[in-house]
C-alpha cells in the first residue's frame, strides 16, 4: 500500500489487513472533542506527557483509520488485534500522531 507521508499518511497492520491511516483536520477535530482537549496543542502535550490510556489509542487509531477513508467504529477497534500486542497499538498511535503532529522537513522517513 502507498501511503502519502507528506500529507501525514501511516499504513498499518489491523486484523491482518493493511490500512491507511492519516489524521485530518476534520479527525484531529473529531479528537479534540472525544478527548476534552481544548486545543492541538493540548492534544500534543496529553500524548506526550506518556498517560495515555487504552481507550485514548482505540480513540486515536479510530480517527485515523476514519481520515484514512475507512469508517471503522470504536467498538470495530477495540476488538482488532495487531503484532505485539499493546506495544503494538502504541507504535502505531505514536507514529500516526508524529505524522500529524512533525513537520514534512523535519521526519527522517523522507
Amino acid at each position: 500500500m502507498m501511503v502519502n507521508s507528506i500529507r501525514g499518511e501511516i499504513a498499518a497492520e489491523l486484523d491482518g489487513k493493511l490500512y491507511r491511516l492519516c489524521l485530518t483536520l476534520g479527525a484531529l477535530a473529531s479528537l479534540e472533542e472525544k478527548l476534552e482537549a481544548n486545543s492541538l496543542a493540548a492534544l500534543g502535550e496529553r500524548f506526550s506527557s506518556g498517560k495515555v490510556r487504552s481507550d485514548d489509542l482505540i480513540k486515536v487509531i479510530t480517527a485515523g483509520l476514519f481520515g484514512g477513508g475507512n469508517e471503522l467504529s470504536e467498538a470495530e477497534v477495540s476488538q482488532m488485534r495487531v503484532d505485539g500486542g499493546v506495544s503494538g497499538y502504541v507504535e502505531i498511535a505514536a507514529r500516526l500522531l508524529e505524522a500529524a503532529f512533525t513537520p514534512v522537513t523535519e521526519r527522517e522517513d523522507d
